[in-house]
């Protein structure tokens, strides 16, 4: 199945790109954000802030948008409440950075560094394939197909080989996401819906499932070794031979599979 993002030829132009110096150094983005307040916030739209050291910076009051952000690191920031939208972020180090409800649309964060971030309310779709979000929280998260931009296919979240070992992702959306081979163990799903999402290949030994909502989803050589799946509703699910792990799982009894 194709991802139509009519944007993904611009992505990937932007990620071929030649490495050039920064728009500006971390003095000056610090001393943008010394200025602004949120009538006037620190101009970085659309700057090229590659490989940069921004780590532990309050970008709450700062206009990050479309900017290039590219292996720089971001550790320990703040950026919740932002729009990020059409931002380049591949590679980034984000690990422990404050993303709470923000925007994300339209990116590629393609093997970037999320551990420990909090995305807790956060709205994404784009391309996030082999990043590494342990112990990230993505609680309340809406990370579901973007079912109005059909005329240019459906726009989804892609997580692909991404590490979600540990992570909080209860009571979030991830409706018709791409998760294959993706690391679920150990994580916390509760309540999560997870229909139509591509879960072929992943591994959920130890996550609690407890609510979660597989209908319709991509189940193959899907791993639920010692999963917790206490009113786990699998509808749709034809062949319970290819779920592994299926009979050591918690709560088999009270899952919906029909």
């Amino acid at each position: 199945m194709k991802i139509h993002f009519y944007w993904l030829g611009v992505l990937a132009a932007l990620f071929c790109m030649p490495a050039s110096a920064a728009d500006l150094d971390r003095l000056e983005v610090e001393k943008r954000l010394a200025k602004a307040d949120k009538a006037h916030p620190a101009d970085l739209r659309r700057k090229d802030l590659t490989d940069l050291d921004l780590s532990g910076l309050d970008f709450t009051k700062a206009d990050l948008w479309g900017s290039d952000l590219r292996r720089s690191n971001l550790s320990n920031s703040d950026l919740s409440g932002l729009n990020l939208d059409l931002s380049v972020l591949s590679k980034v180090n984000f690990s422990n950075a404050n993303l709470s409800n923000t925007s994300i649309f339209g990116v590629h964060v393609g093997g970037a560094n999320l551990t420990n971030a909090n995305l807790s309310g956060s709205r994404f779709i784009g391309v996030m394939d082999r990043a590494n979000l342990s112990h990230a929280n993505l609680s309340n998260a809406n990370w579901g197909a973007d079912m109005k931009n059909q005329s240019m296919g459906l726009m989804r979240a892609s997580l692909n080989n991404a590490n979600l070992s540990g992570a909080n992702l209860a009571n979030a959306n991830f409706d018709r996401a791409l998760m294959r081979y993706a690391n679920f163990s150990g994580a916390i799903l509760k309540n999560t819906v997870l229909f139509g999402v591509d879960l072929s290949g992943a591994d959920f030994s130890g996550a609690d499932l407890s609510g979660a909502d597989l209908s319709g989803t991509t189940l193959e050589e899907t791993n639920f070794t010692g999963a917790d799946l206490a009113g786990t509703r699998f509808a749709g699910i034809k062949d319970k031979s290819k779920l592994k792990g299926l009979s050591s799982a918690k709560h088999l009894d009270t899952a919906i599979i029909d």
